[in-house]
């Protein structure tokens, strides 16, 4: 019984920490400074290929997916398929995310930032929130995890890194195939360098409170994590 209950708690937190990141994306996309780093390279291509974003979103995802199987190997577990599968729960708290802030935008340059604040704040506790509970992850963290684990380099340095090759990437593939840049501003460079640190700081509240909550009262986390 005690198990089936630390269980709910994973999967009610897991969804709050998605909420928290689809609410990310709608403070980003309000603030009008640029797309999420996670998102970049998907709407890049959106915007070369003209096909829809959500397509696109579940493409570039699918691949990182393939590149954790050959990261990790044997020690990929097959259940981190559901990433997919959590990716479209994801898409669904968006819609919802936008519904609730609809046109809303804080005035002024100013306001724009403090918007683009609130989103790397909302990026930062939604990750900790989800991965510390030892689901799945979804297809963008866990590959930072597979790196994480395959490079022994810390989860927060990992996705830092990601982030600004995520970047370079969008903005690459936006100049070579439409000849400008899209998508891509200094919302998302901003977001890129400042995500990691604040997964780290998050993680010092985030992490203890999980483990408290859905773990053995003794604080030891179960074997058999995310990866």
């Amino acid at each position: 019984m005690n198990d089936r209950r630390q269980l709910i708690c994973r999967v009610l937190i897991y969804t709050l920490g998605l909420l928290f990141l689809a609410f990310s994306v709608a403070f980003s996309a309000n603030s009008g400074l640029g797309i999420s780093p996670v998102n970049a390279v998907p709407y890049a291509v959106s915007c070369v290929t003209k096909a829809e974003l959500g397509l696109c979103v579940a493409g570039v995802f699918s691949i990182y997916v393939l590149i954790q199987i050959l990261l990790l190997r044997k020690n990929f577990r097959w259940h981190n398929l559901f990433q997919l599968a959590f990716s479209a729960v994801f898409g669904y708290f968006t819609g919802f995310a936008q519904d609730v802030l609809g046109d809303f935008c804080l005035p002024a340059y100013p306001g724009q930032l403090a918007m683009l604040l609130i989103s790397i704040c909302c990026i930062a506790v939604g990750i900790s929130l989800y991965v510390d509970t030892k689901l799945i992850p979804m297809p963008a963290e866990g590959l930072t995890l597979a790196l994480s684990e395959r490079l022994r380099v810390p989860f927060n340095r990992v996705k830092t890194v990601q982030d600004c090759l995520s970047v370079a990437l969008a903005a690459a593939i936006t100049l070579v195939f439409s000849g400008r840049l899209e998508g891509v501003k200094e919302g998302t460079l901003i977001a890129a360098l400042l995500v990691g640190f604040g997964v780290k700081l998050a993680q010092r509240g985030v992490a203890p409170l999980v483990d408290k909550l859905c773990f053995s009262p003794t604080g030891t986390v179960e074997e058999g994590g995310t990866q």
